[in-house]
């Protein structure tokens, strides 16, 4: 089986998992469920559930219900999306082509949206399958990984904080390990638990988790700035526009091309304790640093 076809099978499980999880349009109140769905259902790439998957399959075959773990992440994914492109934030008008959900349902809707998805994905992890222990870890990881402490929020804040500042190495890397980097390393993370990891194993899909997630990050400052806004499916050239501090704004574009190969092949060599099992965490590895989009 090619990535390609490896992706399209597991996006297929993931969004099935997601519309048994998500109530339907219709069910009341509609509104809130078709502004949750609208965002949702908008073509993204899933690349945290696929990693979560990945991970699991390199510690365990084929764990049962491991899309529905992954499908918290992508809920708390999305929710973040929706809260950024509001006009208190980032103050955007495309997400995934087309337009955002502020955009479509109101900012009071969008707000809501963003929180039913964050809600629903604790939901979902205590109500998995795996043991009440390993509910409680997936929980914990999740939670941390979005929280204010080297968490998601935190990041974002550091992020607003810092636009218009001189753009340091410090200052760079502080706001995206924690914005971007934290939740790719725990969807890998979740993924190891989910399916029983050791420690050894655990603590080797972590170091691949954090190289792949500063090396996502750093491909997505490139791409801000060299692609178009039809290209990325959301407004190229929102960093350089909103003085915020990127990778290519710190070291330039050939150097931040150079940094996001290295955490490539730090990534692949974290994956030694694994042999095939990981093979197609070294692929997605590589689809992060090579993508266009």
């Amino acid at each position: 089986m090619t990535l390609a076809e490896y992706m399209a099978r597991q996006q297929k499980a993931v969004e099935a998992a997601l519309d048994r999880w998500v109530p339907g349009e219709d069910e009341n109140p509609a509104t809130i469920h078709r502004a949750m769905r609208y965002s949702l259902f908008a073509g993204g790439k899933r690349v945290r559930p696929l990693l979560a998957m990945a991970a699991a399959e390199a510690v365990s075959d084929a764990p049962s219900g491991i899309e529905s773990c992954a499908c918290a992440l992508e809920m708390i994914h999305t929710y973040s999306l929706i809260h950024d492109d509001l006009p208190a934030l980032d103050n955007d008008d495309l997400r995934r082509g087309r337009p955002t959900c502020h955009k479509v349902f109101g900012d009071a809707m969008a707000i809501l949206a963003g929180d039913a998805l964050l809600t629903l994905a604790f939901e979902v992890l205590a109500k998995l399958d795996c043991g009440a222990e390993r509910r409680v870890e997936l929980v914990r990881e999740l939670a941390t990984a979005s929280g204010t402490v080297g968490g998601m929020i935190g990041g974002q804040v550091n992020d607003i904080e810092g636009e218009g500042k001189h753009p340091t190495a410090r200052l760079l890397e502080s706001i995206h390990r924690a914005k971007t980097g934290a939740l790719l390393r725990a969807s890998v993370r979740m993924g190891a638990i989910y399916a029983g990891a050791d420690a050894e194993q655990l603590a080797a899909l972590s170091g691949f988790g954090e190289h792949v997630g500063l090396a996502f990050q750093i491909v997505d400052d490139i791409l801000d700035v060299e692609q178009s806004s039809e290209a990325l499916g959301k407004t190229a050239g929102k960093d350089a526009a909103q003085n915020k501090i990127t990778f290519p704004a710190v070291y330039g574009i050939e150097r931040s091309r150079k940094m996001a190969e290295e955490e490539r092949l730090a990534a692949h060599l974290a994956l030694q304790p694994f042999d095939e099992r990981a093979q197609r965490l070294r692929e997605l590895a590589d689809l992060v640093v090579r993508r266009q989009a």
